[in-house]
């Protein structure tokens, strides 16, 4: 797994997934909430697999 999501996008992929987890578990939003663990994984692990298959990468400088 190489690298391709970075700066902005993971800060803003991490936020978006602990506020639809939140909302999840607090009955706000319902079970589809539960999918900010998608946007939260990505986001820690600077890695996203549909961006490997659309050729995206935002992390130009992943270390």
């Amino acid at each position: 797994m190489k690298c391709n999501v970075g700066g902005i996008d993971r800060i803003l992929r991490i936020v978006v997934g602990l506020v639809l987890l939140g909302l999840a578990a607090t009955g706000t939003v319902g079970v589809w909430g539960w999918i900010g663990v998608v946007p939260l994984a990505t986001g820690l692990f600077k890695f996203c697999p549909a961006y490997t298959l659309l050729g995206i990468n935002t992390g130009r400088n992943c270390g």
